[in-house]
Order: structure tokens, then sequence, then C-alpha cells
């Protein structure tokens, strides 16, 4: 290649497959290729690089690097994966108290607020989808091994559903096997 590609050039390789600059340094591109979900150093004269579409490159001004561009999409999904959804409490629940009253009359009782105890309970829906997400998600572990692990959090879900009468929505209840709740 004999012009010098800037980031955003969009970049054919022969074993990669098409790929876009995201930073360059003095004697090589670093280019985010889809077909390795990550990125990789190459040569800057390595003849077999095609060039696409090219964008100029800049000298002397402050460009975003790769390492800026992860920090940025880590923080995103920092975010996304503490965000919950706002889950209302059925209407009968609000300002209840649960009880929980020992066998032994001589021990005491401790009282929780339903609605403590409901966001806890959706806390620990939400986590078992994020957990889900990354299992269907993950590079390595074989299919039938992803199947086994959602047996073991579809039967989560079938024995969470006895608090499915505290959630406003049904959209929002567990959901075991079907027809086994």
């Amino acid at each position: 290649m004999s012009t010098t590609l800037g980031i955003g050039s969009r970049v054919d390789h022969p074993h990669f497959g098409k790929g876009v600059v995201v930073d360059t340094a003095l004697e090589f591109y670093i280019i985010w290729f889809k077909s390795q979900q990550g990125t990789k150093s190459i040569s800057k004269d390595y003849a077999d690089l095609k060039t696409l579409v090219a964008a100029e490159g800049e000298s002397g001004v402050d460009t975003i690097t790769i390492a800026d561009i992860e920090q940025a999409l880590s923080n995103i999904l920092d975010q996304r994966l503490h965000d919950t959804q706002m889950v209302p409490i059925g209407p009968r629940w609000r300002r209840g108290n649960m009880i929980l009253k020992p066998g032994d009359p001589t021990l005491q009782s401790k009282e929780v607020p339903i609605e403590t105890f409901f966001h806890k309970i959706v806390m620990v829906r939400d986590r078992l989808r994020v957990m889900e997400q990354k299992i269907n998600a993950h590079k390595v572990m074989e299919d039938d091994e992803k199947v086994e692990l959602q047996q073991y959090i579809t039967a989560i879900y079938g024995s969470l559903t006895t608090f499915n009468v505290l959630f406003k929505e049904t959209i929002h209840q567990f959901k075991g096997a079907a027809g086994k709740e």
C-alpha cells in the first residue's frame, strides 16, 4: 500500500476478510476484522491489503485509539448490565409487610417490607436473564452445553413462579417450562 490510511478506512485482507482501521502506528495499522471479532496489527507495507474506502490520515491530531473504543464500550456495557427495568409491584402489596414467623414460639418473628423483598426478586430475575444472554453468546461453549445450562435456568424460573403473585403485570413474571408453572 502506497498511501497512508486514516482511522475509519475500510480494507480487505486475504485471510481475515473485510475490516476497519481503528488505530495507526508508525509501521502498522490496527484493524478490526468482523471475522475475528477483534483487532489485528497489519504492516503498512503489506502488499495484499486492499483498500476499499480510504480515510485520510491526520498527522499531529489526537485520534481515537482502540483502547479508547474498548473503554467506551466497556462503560456502556457496564451501565446496561446494571440498569434495571422498572417493574411495578401489584397494588395490593404496596406498603405491605412480609412476616417470617419461626416454628419455635420463643424466637422472634422478622418483618420485611414487601417492596424490599420484591426488589430482590426482580434483581434475581434480571441477573438470571444476563446469565442466559452470556451463555447464549459464549464463543467456546458447545451447543449441547448451552442447552443443558438453559434447562437449569428454566428450572430456576419455574421454582420462582411462586412469586408471580407480587407482579402487577404478567409480562414481568417468571415462566418455567411450558405449562408447568
